[in-house]
């Protein structure tokens, strides 16, 4: 038995197959971009192309990444005539050789924090004299970085904000507080210097 066609069932077939066109046009467009992006060279636009370009910038700083134990450059701070030599890494064989750098940070020079880190009793004897507006002056194969100190902070040995990233090439300097404290200190002294030359 055949059904008569009514008016209530052709405006939603209507409505049926209108939305079937409408989603064909908008989705055999999109298929066609997709396969075109598959074949773009992933250097041109786009965020994600952005953040890979400052990658590459930062990464051309240096040509070659230091090794863990690697002496990697010098720590001037010309306010108490330090020279310090930076090896790449903080475990106790760097350490004793100058001061270390985090290899878990950006190297000097590159955007966001870079850390270093030194004994309180012997390359960072007299940090304590160092001020606010002092410079920090960092040497390493991809030139001279200059850093401003900004602030000054005494954190407990447990604060990982120490190695936080950062929003700008930012150098940390810290060692162990208090600086005359027989043992393990409980307390960490921090440099925060912004690179202001490079």
């Amino acid at each position: 038995m055949k059904r008569k066609l009514t008016l209530k069932g052709a405006i939603g077939l209507t409505f049926i197959l209108g939305g079937i066109w409408i989603a064909a046009s908008n989705l055999l467009p999109y298929l066609h971009s997709q396969k075109t992006s598959a074949h773009i060279d992933p250097s041109s636009t786009g965020s994600t192309d952005v953040k890979t370009e400052q990658k590459k910038e930062q990464h051309s700083l240096y040509t070659v990444r230091p090794k863990k134990g690697e002496e990697m450059g010098v720590l001037s701070i010309p306010n108490i005539s330090a020279h310090l030599p930076i090896f790449h890494g903080t475990d106790e064989d760097e350490l004793e050789k100058g001061v270390g750098h985090y290899a878990g940070s950006v190297l000097p020079g590159e955007e966001d924090n870079s850390v270093l880190s030194g004994h309180r009793d012997t390359v960072f004897r007299k940090l304590g004299e160092v001020k606010i507006g002092d410079f920090l002056v960092v040497n390493t194969s991809a030139g001279e970085f200059t850093y401003k100190v900004r602030k000054i902070r005494i954190v407990d040995a447990d604060d990982r904000t120490v190695i936080v990233p950062k929003q700008r090439a930012t150098l940390t300097v810290t060692t162990c507080y208090p600086f005359d404290f027989i043992g393990d200190a409980p307390q960490r002294y921090i440099l925060v210097g912004d690179l202001v030359r490079k």
